[in-house]
C-alpha cells in the first residue's frame, strides 16, 4: 500500500511475535523496513521473525531497563541503528472493581504497559536524534481516554502511555524525530483470552460501527506513522475506534 517508503529503515516492533505487533511487523517489511521482533517469548519471536525475511527475533522484557539496552546492543550489531520504534508489547489484567484488584496485578499491568513504553521510548531516542530522524509509535487504547470498568490498571496505563507521548513527541519536536500514539477500540486477538466474556461483549456495545477492528486495519495506520509519509504529526492521538471515540 506505501510502496517502499521504509526501504533502509530499522524497525524494532516490541509484543511482535503476534497479534497487533506481528501485523504491524508485517506491514512495516511490505513498507521495506529490516525488522526486529522484540518479545518476551523467544521462542515464539524465533517463529514469527522466521516468516519476514530478514528478520530477527530479540528476546526482552521490556519493563526492565537493562534487558531492554541490551535488546537494543543486540540489534544494532544485527541490523544498525533503529529508526522506527513501534512499542506494541502489552497485558490488560484482571477484569475487577477497582476495590477487588489485586495490587501485584495492577503493578504488573504499569511495569509492561506503560513502564515498558517508557523504557523502549528512553532506549532509542538517542541514537534517533543523533541521527536527525527516526519515528515512534505507542500502542494506547480508547480505555486510555473513556476508562473502563473492571479494567482500572489497564485504562490507567493507557491513559499514561497517551500522557507520555504528548510529552515526548513536544520534547523531539525540532529533532527530526516524530512520536505518536495509537488507540483502538478492542482488536480480536490472543489478549481477549484474558478478559471475561463480559467485559468483551462491554467493549463490542460501545463500537458504533458494531465490530472489533482488525489487526491489519492497526498496521495500515501504523506504518503511515512510522514512514516519511508522516511529517507533520508529533505528540497526536490517532484514534481507531469504529467511532466509539468522542475526542
Amino acid at each position: 500500500m506505501y510502496g517502499d517508503v521504509l526501504r533502509g529503515k530499522n524497525a524494532v516492533v516490541t509484543g511482535g511475535a503476534r497479534g497487533i505487533g506481528l501485523a504491524c511487523a508485517q506491514a512495516l517489511q511490505a513498507a521495506g523496513a529490516r525488522i526486529a521482533v522484540w518479545d518476551r517469548d523467544e521462542a515464539v519471536a524465533r517463529e514469527s521473525a522466521a516468516t519476514l525475511p530478514g528478520a530477527i527475533a530479540v528476546s526482552v522484557d521490556v519493563a526492565d531497563d537493562r534487558s531492554v539496552a541490551a535488546a537494543l546492543a543486540d540489534t544494532e550489531k544485527r541490523l544498525g541503528g533503529v529508526d522506527v520504534l513501534v512499542a506494541s508489547a502489552g497485558i490488560t489484567g484482571p477484569n475487577a472493581t477497582v476495590a477487588d484488584y489485586d495490587v501485584q496485578a495492577w503493578r504488573q499491568v504499569i511495569d509492561i504497559n506503560l513502564t515498558g513504553v517508557f523504557v523502549t521510548n528512553r532506549a532509542v531516542v538517542p541514537g534517533m536524534v543523533a541521527r536527525k530522524w527516526g519515528r515512534i509509535v505507542n500502542i494506547a487504547s480508547i480505555a486510555g481516554k473513556e476508562g473502563n470498568p473492571n479494567a482500572s490498571a489497564y485504562s490507567a496505563s493507557k491513559a499514561g502511555v497517551i500522557g507520555l507521548t504528548k510529552s515526548l513527541g513536544k520534547e523531539l519536536a525540532n529533532t527530526g524525530v516524530l512520536a505518536n500514539c495509537v488507540c483502538p477500540a478492542a482488536i480480536k486477538t490472543d489478549i481477549f483470552k484474558q478478559m471475561t466474556q463480559q467485559h468483551i461483549d462491554f467493549m463490542l456495545s460501545k463500537i458504533p460501527m458494531g465490530r472489533f477492528a482488525t489487526v491489519e486495519e492497526a498496521a495500515t495506520l501504523v506504518t503511515w506513522l512510522a514512514s516519511p509519509l508522516c511529517s507533520f504529526n508529533t505528540g497526536a492521538v490517532f484514534d481507531l475506534s469504529g467511532g466509539r471515540a468522542t475526542y
